[in-house]
Order: C-alpha cells, then structure tokens, then sequence
C-alpha cells in the first residue's frame, strides 16, 4: 500500500485526484442535477479536489503507520 500512497502523491496521483473529483461534481450537478442523491456526489467529489490541490492521500490517513526497522 506504501507504493500506492506515493502514487497518490506524485504530480500525477494528484491530478487524477483532481479530474476524479471534477468527475463526480459534473455527474452530481449536471447529470444527476437537483436531486438529494446529486448534491450528495457533488460535495463528496469535492474532496479529492481538496486532497488532489493539498497534496496528501486520504489512504495514508486511514492505513496504519508501517514502522521502520
């Protein structure tokens, strides 16, 4: 999982954070538009947006630290 969590955090990770989110605001808003359920995507698509510009994964918040030996 360390491996993935780098990912994440590379330039690249971070713009397909960024476009995932953008993804899940469009689909909210204009597909699913007015509706409880699309406003609910909407604001959940809003976090990898956040993440993607901070730069840090929700993953390594989640995964237990791996200890060094």
């Amino acid at each position: 999982m360390n491996a993935l969590v780098q990912f994440m955090n590379s330039w690249v990770g971070r713009i397909a954070r960024i476009v995932l989110g953008l993804v899940l605001v469009y689909v909210g808003l204009v597909t699913l538009g007015g509706t409880l359920p699309g406003y609910v995507i909407a604001i959940v698509g809003l976090v990898p947006i956040l993440m993607g510009i901070i730069g840090r994964c929700l993953i390594e918040f989640v995964l237990p630290k791996q200890k060094h030996a």
